[in-house]
């Protein structure tokens, strides 16, 4: 009677172990594929931005979504105007290294970027790591902020 009471005790621990170990991997999972979905949203923000394409960024920018540059904090709205004039063409972002961080339904993204851009009409290239801030929201990630840190081109991003 003990031995099968032992043995039961055994098998239930045991297979407690097992499903807490299979959550465990499932959310690991679900982390992973978080991460690989805004990672490439990053990606493709850079694009959109290269193309001053403001129908995706619309959709993409959170409503209450801020902008950190150099010379400035802006809005969404005046986010979008400075991309749609041209008053900054972010022509082209090289992503030499990117990390990214997942807090439940948040993700935070660094980037060490060197940004070719028109600003002003003067052609500028400049080494950042940007911060992005993203957030699922009605099953969809949306851009909470974005803040440009000038840095040294020796800056590593730590993973």
């Amino acid at each position: 009677m003990k031995g099968s009471i032992a043995l039961i005790c055994f098998l239930l621990i045991t297979f407690t172990m097992g499903c807490s170990s299979q959550k465990n991997s499932s959310s690991t999972a679900g982390n992973a594929n978080s991460q690989q979905e805004v990672l490439n949203l990053s990606k493709e923000k850079w694009q959109w931005m290269a193309d001053k394409n403001v129908d995706k960024l619309t959709s993409l920018f959170h409503d209450q979504s801020k902008f950190v540059h150099m010379s400035g904090t802006w809005k969404k709205a005046e986010e979008l105007e400075i991309i749609k004039t041209g008053s900054i063409w972010y022509k082209k972002a090289d992503v030499h290294d990117v990390a990214v961080e997942m807090v439940d339904d948040v993700a935070i993204v660094w980037s060490r970027i060197t940004l070719t851009a028109v600003v002003r009409g003067a052609d500028v290239v400049t080494e950042f790591t940007v911060t992005e801030l993203y957030k699922k929201q009605s099953g969809s990630w949306k851009l909470l902020a974005l803040t440009f840190s000038s840095v040294r081109d020796t800056h590593q991003i730590k993973h």
